[in-house]
């Protein structure tokens, strides 16, 4: 395979490159759909081969500069929509199937060292969060929820152990007066929190992690994002996702798991069932980690986690199991007020 090296030194990393290149075969040419554009780390790789054709959405206008130089190489293999991926229906031909359809989960790196967009806990700016195609920012969360929902989030989408606190201390904080800027976010957390010493990720990551989950509707997009995915995908085609938390992956487990023609029995000591509904061949429940040399170079990938699942024959039908077992999180991200 050429060398893509070059293809590593965008402004985010596009992780596990190398992983996805082997899994793709772009040297056998195929059309791609990469659902997470950010820097065109993954599309601009796939392009360099001759043969290949690349449908790239992201809800980010601020990556246009990427999408102008790209086009500018690429332009008639290469095809870019503002869109969010849960909306593919909404922009792919109902007869346009994918060899191959690619997801990057979470915060890219360009999003977290702007500062000025206030996702990362040493910002100095607004409290924002804001992907794009966004209804309400994290401003408003923080300022306008009540204590039960902000608890939630914070528990259930964060991991925080000490949601009930955070959540008491910003509705203390507020009545005061708005809590307006990241430093001041960042106190309430900092006096909330139990001192754990053993700990080495910042005391705020956790909340900040739940905020932006919650402001993008993070767990809505991606199950929306991996059924309308399913759709595109031609039989024998892959589906590859690449997670950075534990909500994240076990979401794309089920999905794999649950529609393949070998899903797991409830019990062994239950008969074999004939799964009628299938989406995906065999899965395997095969996890693909960085290698120690890419977590040396870029350490925001030692919590990815890539799997990917194999189209089945079966034509399409609508995954309700997938949005029943996480309702919880669905019907969370829809709380606002």
């Amino acid at each position: 395979m050429k060398d893509i090296s070059s293809f590593k030194n965008s402004p985010h990393y596009p992780v596990m490159l190398d992983q996805v290149l082997n899994l793709c075969s772009p040297n056998k040419g195929g059309d791609y759909i990469d659902c997470t554009f950010g820097a065109g780390g993954y599309t601009n790789a796939i392009l360099s081969f001759s043969n290949t054709r690349v449908i790239s959405l992201d809800r980010d206008k601020n990556v246009s500069n990427y999408v102008s130089e790209t086009k500018k190489n690429y332009k008639e293999r290469f095809t870019f929509y503002n869109r969010k991926f849960s909306d593919l229906d909404k922009v792919i031909r109902k007869d346009f199937k994918a060899d191959f359809i690619i997801f990057d989960l979470g915060i890219s790196s360009m999003q977290i060292f702007n500062l000025n967009r206030g996702f990362s806990f040493n910002a100095k700016s607004k409290i924002d969060m804001r992907m794009g195609l966004n209804t309400f920012s994290a401003f408003d969360v923080i300022n306008r929820c009540d204590f039960k929902t902000l608890k939630n989030i914070i528990k259930h989408f964060g991991d925080e152990k000490d949601s009930s606190k955070i959540a008491l201390n910003i509705i203390k904080e507020r009545k005061k007066s708005e809590i307006n800027t990241v430093p001041k976010l960042v106190e309430i957390i900092k006096r909330s929190k139990r001192r754990n010493f053993k700990k080495k990720i910042n005391i705020a990551t956790q909340t900040f992690q739940a905020l932006r989950i919650f402001v993008n509707k993070e767990i809505s997009e991606l199950i929306n994002g991996l059924i309308q995915a399913s759709k595109f995908l031609k039989k024998g085609g892959k589906l590859i996702i690449i997670s950075f938390h534990s909500l994240e992956d076990k979401i794309v487990k089920f999905f794999f798991s649950n529609y393949s023609n070998n899903k797991p029995k409830v019990s062994r000591y239950y008969p074999y069932i004939k799964n009628d509904k299938i989406l995906f061949e065999k899965y395997f429940n095969k996890i693909i980690l960085p290698n120690k040399n890419e977590i040396a170079e870029n350490s925001s990938s030692r919590s990815a986690k890539l799997r990917y699942a194999i189209r089945s024959k079966d034509n399409f039908f609508y995954p309700e199991d997938l949005k029943k077992k996480f309702e919880f999180y669905l019907n969370l991200e829809s709380q606002y007020a």
